[in-house]
């Protein structure tokens, strides 16, 4: 009776769980060890072929340099550099894109004027009027210079409303408003990254829904 008793003894669990995980009854291979395991993830901290890594590391850095120049003309938010990234930065990009800046002429007339005093200093032969002419061209050259900062002061002041408004939970970050000064002053086929938006094509303002 002992023995019948126990030779109905049911299999445990774990010999049912090992005989259905399978239905060929084969694991297929072997568990592998913990330090196997860790020897698979460990990667050598020196390659083997020095000369091809550094061949891969170069092509991934040309890689990655396109794809950034492409962005500065795309406008494509993944790849841009760190200073052009985020809504604000674009939100600010396309405002001033959008208008028409005195502070854009600055810098051409500038160098105009560079040329002229240049030129005036040499050609003169009377020392007064080469002095006076070279005095009266850095007056209107600080001038301009003067407008231009207080330009971009206006403007900044308007547009941080305008984001405060677009974005209110956004913050925004410091340098940003010579980052909107530098794009003014520089002409537009020369911004970077690329101007999207025409000129009047200003940017939706109000909160974003």
């Amino acid at each position: 009776m002992f023995s019948r008793k126990k030779s109905e003894t049911p299999e445990s669990p774990v010999q049912e769980a090992s005989s259905h995980s399978d239905p060929t009854g084969k694991k297929g291979h072997a568990t592998p060890t913990r330090r196997e395991a860790e020897a698979r993830r460990r990667q050598p901290l020196v390659p083997a072929d020095r000369k091809e890594a550094k061949r891969q590391a170069k092509i991934r850095r040309d890689a990655a340099y396109q794809r950034q120049q492409e962005a500065l003309v795309t406008g494509d938010e993944r790849y841009l550099p760190v200073r052009d990234k985020g809504r604000v930065r674009r939100y600010a990009r396309d405002w001033v894109d959008a208008r028409w800046s005195f502070s854009e002429f600055v810098v051409p007339v500038m160098l105009i004027f560079l040329v002229a005093m240049m030129a005036a200093s040499f050609l003169q032969r009377s020392p007064e009027v080469a002095n006076a002419v070279v005095l009266g061209m850095t007056f209107v050259f600080y001038g301009l210079l003067i407008v231009s900062v207080v330009e971009g002061i206006i403007v900044w002041m308007r547009l941080r409303k305008r984001i405060q408004e677009r974005y209110p939970d956004d913050e925004i970050s410091r340098g940003t408003w010579f980052y909107v000064y530098s794009r003014m002053v520089m002409a537009r086929r020369w911004r970077s990254p690329k101007p999207q938006v025409d000129r009047g094509q200003f940017p939706q303002t109000g909160p974003r829904r």
